[in-house]
């Protein structure tokens, strides 16, 4: 009958090779998956926390308007980077299962998707929240896609380096949200997710280097082998724990953060030294690199929360 709702059993099919169909559309949980919700859990974390340890009020519906906006935004981005990897998704492991490599959405639906999500996540926080801040919204969007998507990170082992700066701008929007500026702080909050992205990252990669290498994504360990990828790890460490104490010493925190940071990163540090240390390549025994990675998302969760509780307490 005209004008009847397609039910999905009768939604358009394409073709695929030896005769099977592929559906155009899927449901509601291959977008959430293209969203990359795991993801988009840290992101919304650390912009709130920007938001929260700004130094003014912010209205309830401009911070959750602001917030919102931050996570569509990421879901977007996730959205563009499984659309234009989906090749390489198809040959790892841990991406097998993803929509598009599973055959259970196709590129058009999942590019459309992204573009939807992207409009109107800038459109909206230009409209009810201010122009800096969608602005850097913007910026993150055009990064993670094009600077690290597509140029580097199929073209270099500093793909994490320099795309590492694609994360560290939600704590820098939710603090632009509030206050309509970028200041010293936001910026330090920014160095911090920087500095913190090639040891997460690399300690993941040391466990998954095959994966990666059969995918042919020139992650540091398939190109300078696991010893190289453990030094460069450990590099880092000390400029992250510097980074974090920054707020401290400069006087931007109270001494909560002060302990708080000086803690964590101690721990930290421990755990990325008995990664260099370690000489096994096997992974089922890269303990050191996986308890690393494991506790990397919790300093980060933590070191964020206790900024944002610093502010509450002693504003």
């Amino acid at each position: 009958m005209a004008g009847a709702p397609i039910s999905p059993a009768a939604a358009p099919a394409l073709p695929l090779g030896g005769g099977a169909v592929l559906p155009e559309y899927g449901d509601w949980r291959d977008y959430l998956a293209l969203t990359k919700p795991r993801v988009m859990l840290l992101v919304v974390y650390t912009a709130l926390c920007g938001l929260i340890a700004a130094p003014v009020t912010v209205h309830p519906i401009i911070g959750f308007t602001a917030i919102l906006c931050i996570a569509v935004a990421g879901g977007a981005a996730g959205a563009f980077n499984q659309w234009y990897e989906a090749d390489v998704d198809a040959r790892m492991k841990r991406t097998a299962t993803r929509p598009l490599p599973s055959g259970t959405l196709t590129k058009q639906s999942a590019f459309g998707f992204a573009m939807v999500l992207a409009v109107s996540s800038v459109s909206l926080m230009a409209l009810v929240v201010n122009i800096v801040a969608a602005a850097i919204l913007l910026a993150s969007i055009l990064f993670y896609v094009l600077i690290y998507t597509v140029w580097l990170k199929r073209r270099t082992p500093q793909n994490i380096v320099i795309g590492g700066a694609a994360g560290a701008f939600p704590p820098m929007i939710g603090w632009a949200a509030a206050t309509g500026d970028v200041t010293i702080m936001p910026l330090l909050m920014f160095g911090i997710i920087f500095l913190w992205t090639p040891p997460h990252f690399w300690a993941l990669a040391l466990f998954i280097e095959s994966d990666y290498e059969k995918a042919g994504v020139p992650m540091l360990p398939v190109t300078h082998g696991l010893r190289e990828t453990r030094k460069q790890q450990f590099i880092y460490t000390p400029l992250l724990v510097a980074a974090s104490l920054a707020p401290w010493a400069l006087g931007l925190a109270d001494v909560l953060y002060g302990v708080a940071a000086a803690a964590l990163g101690l721990i930290f540090a421990i755990l990325s030294l008995q990664v260099y240390l370690n000489r096994t390549e096997e992974p089922t025994e890269m303990k050191p690199e996986k308890r690393l990675f494991a506790f990397s998302i919790v300093y980060l969760f933590a070191l964020f929360g206790v900024l944002a509780a610093d502010r509450v307490i002693f504003a």
